[in-house]
């Protein structure tokens, strides 16, 4: 990462632009930026965490330990946004403050039972497949309130509300009905579950996008990281 403050500062820069045409519809919630550290090393994450940053997202739970030890003199916010496999809950679900890919009961019961009393129920979001694709994690559309309702039902977990990861189709209308879409179903699971207020949706090269159709969050890496070596 060549020039973590200013790639920060440039994105900072594009988020209250996409916020400040969105203002204009009536909305009102600022999205919130998720820097997306997964296969980044510690150093990196230190080094826009000490500009500011503060919410961080993994994909595998035992990497993200490894750089929690390295990083624990900072106060920061660990996210796990990958695919969660049942027998790693024990470990997510003490090691983070949010979960965003919850797409299954089974899974729902085991961070529930897994979480430590000691600590804050842990946020989760349901992970919609909004497209249907085969390859992707995530619920159907149809069985998000299931879901929901199982969620709430646990006092060691804070439903929040929905994360998607939409086709990457270079049609950019698709993406934004996709947005649309799911926008949709948060405000319906809203309308049921007073404490929903988290639509975690937008990349790198659509967050302005999923800004303008909702998003309160994006999970962004490649454009604060820099591309893969």
């Amino acid at each position: 990462m060549s020039d973590p403050a200013g790639n920060l500062a440039q994105i900072s820069r594009r988020l209250q632009l996409a916020e400040a045409m969105r203002s204009k519809t009536g909305a009102s919630a600022a999205a919130r930026l998720l820097a997306v550290s997964k296969t980044r090393p510690a150093a990196e994450i230190r080094a826009l965490a000490l500009l500011g940053q503060h919410a961080f997202g993994e994909n595998y739970a035992q990497e993200a330990i490894a750089k929690q030890a390295e990083l624990a003199d900072l106060p920061l916010e660990w996210h796990l946004i990958g695919h969660l496999q049942s027998n790693k809950a024990r470990i997510a679900a003490a090691a983070f403050e949010w979960v965003q890919s919850v797409d299954r009961i089974k899974l729902v019961a085991e961070l529930a039972r897994h979480r430590p009393s000691g600590m804050k129920p842990l946020n989760v979001l349901v992970q919609v497949n909004i497209d249907d694709e085969a390859s992707k994690s995530g619920c159907r559309p149809d069985d998000v309130f299931a879901l929901a309702e199982a969620i709430a039902a646990e006092p060691r977990l804070a439903l929040r509300g929905l994360m998607a990861i939409p086709a990457p189709d270079p049609d950019m209308q698709r993406r934004r009905e996709a947005f649309r879409a799911l926008k949709r179903l948060f405000d319906r699971l809203g309308a049921r579950y007073p404490g929903i207020d988290t639509l975690s949706m937008g990349m790198s090269e659509d967050f302005e996008l999923a800004i303008a159709e909702g998003a309160t969050m994006v999970r962004i890496g490649t454009a604060l990281f820099g591309e893969r070596s």
